[in-house]
């Protein structure tokens, strides 16, 4: 027996709202994913704020000072007089490759400034030091 239906003669449809929207879940998915990726090459410090700090994103060689004034070359220790030799090594071929100095808040001001001077004595001109962005404060409502 043949029972008749008014819908059984549709043909099967394919729903392409849903299927865009489970696309569109998946690319911010894997955008989030790619941003939170960021590299840092240095060691972790406790970094001063300023107002003016910038995000610079371009490969760069990272050079850290902790606490203790230890210096480290991308994550690697390294004592002060090997610095610009190293340095040289990783910039073979990218001499506008920038440097950047990131020290602790609580290490020693003259430290900076040797790294800096051994830089500079070496030819690279390109140095910042990172910091990061100071939050603003809103004046007070009166």
């Amino acid at each position: 027996m043949k029972l008749s239906h008014p819908y059984t003669n549709r043909r099967a449809r394919i729903e392409m709202i849903p299927l865009i929207d489970i696309v569109f879940l998946l690319l911010v998915f894997f955008i989030y994913a790619m941003l939170s990726m960021a590299v840092h090459r240095g060691v972790k410090v406790d970094l001063p704020s300023a107002t003016t700090a910038e995000v610079d994103d371009r490969d760069h060689i990272s050079i850290s000072i902790d606490r203790q004034n230890q210096v480290f070359l991308n994550k690697q220790p390294v004592a002060l007089a090997d610095l610009p030799q190293q340095i040289r090594a990783r910039r073979k071929g990218k001499k506008d490759m920038p440097v950047f100095i990131s020290g602790d808040r609580s290490a020693d001001l003259g430290v900076g400034i040797e790294v800096l001077d051994l830089l500079r004595k070496d030819g690279i001109e390109r140095v910042s030091f990172q910091a990061k962005r100071k939050q603003k404060t809103k004046p007070n409502a009166r």
